[in-house]
Order: structure tokens, then C-alpha cells, then sequence
């Protein structure tokens, strides 16, 4: 199950509802900033092969 800390909520919060959902879904810890941008580039990644 993923989970997001109240630290980087506010960010979180500001993705697009497809974003948030794509992220969820990889059952991810989000702790911090890093883990989110980390999460974000795999998708990005994926979204270029």
C-alpha cells in the first residue's frame, strides 16, 4: 500500500488526479521529497520506452 508523509502532502496534492492515481498504484513509500521525484521519474521513463 502506498503511503505519502505529511511532509510531502502538500506537493503531492498539487499532481494531476492521473498522476496521483498512477503513483499510488505502484504501492510506494513516499517519506520524502526524493522518493516522490524518484517515483516520478520512473514514470517518465517508462513514458519514453
Amino acid at each position: 500500500m502506498s503511503y505519502v508523509s505529511d511532509e510531502i502532502r502538500p506537493k503531492f496534492d498539487t499532481l494531476s488526479i492521473d498522476l496521483k492515481n498512477e503513483i499510488l498504484k505502484r504501492d510506494v513509500p513516499l517519506n520524502t521529497i526524493h522518493d516522490l521525484i524518484r517515483v516520478l521519474e520512473d514514470i517518465v521513463a517508462e513514458s519514453e520506452n
